[in-house]
């Protein structure tokens, strides 16, 4: 298997487990592992900088690959999405990937859009659902990811799918992205 696509199946699978938290029921929160109490091969919060957080795989050696992660959230306060982003080895025309995870019955036709700041929305699929929430796998060129860092918030545009003249709209916090995306860079 290529490095690129064990890093890809690592971090989609990171999504995976930060996923699973918009299907789970209001439950008291447990503290979250640190690497210190993680168990190889589980994820655990590595630092938190709001509205990031720095979400790594344990490894035997210690610290594996590492994805940041943010919630997005309604106008209410409610969780509605989540956005998780890691790096792409070089050599790819994508240097940052991102799962992203909203949640069921979004109108999939409709697809997920993503504008930066004041730049024009670009429209990326949705890939699959799960029992979870609706997944769309995103790939960013240096180009965007110059514009995230730069930025100060993105937007997500999803349509719900028994509402479809509805868009909703979802901000993602660039404050402290740039500091925080630089540290899922594998150390050399």
């Amino acid at each position: 298997m290529t490095t690129f696509l064990k890093t890809t199946a690592l971090a989609f699978a990171l999504a995976l487990i930060a996923g699973a938290s918009l299907a789970q029921d209001a439950a008291p929160a447990k503290a979250a592992p640190t690497l210190e109490t993680a168990k190889v091969g589980e994820v655990y919060l590595a630092e938190k900088s709001d509205p990031w957080e720095l979400r790594c795989t344990k490894i035997e050696t210690g610290q594996g690959p590492c994805q940041i992660f943010q919630l997005l959230l309604d106008e209410q306060g409610g969780a509605v999405a989540e956005f998780n982003m890691f790096v792409i080895p070089e050599g790819k025309e994508a240097v940052a990937g991102a799962v992203i995870v909203v949640p069921l019955e979004t109108l999939l036709e409709a697809g997920l859009l993503i504008q930066i700041d004041d730049a024009p929305a670009k429209g990326y699929s949705f890939a699959y659902c799960t029992g979870y929430g609706c997944i769309a796998r995103v790939g960013f060129t240096t180009e965007e990811l110059d514009a995230m860092k730069a930025g100060s918030a993105a937007t997500l545009t999803i349509v719900p799918a028994k509402a479809k003249d509805v868009k909703v709209n979802l901000t993602l916090s660039l404050a402290n992205f740039s500091d925080m995306f630089d540290k899922t860079k594998p150390a050399q």
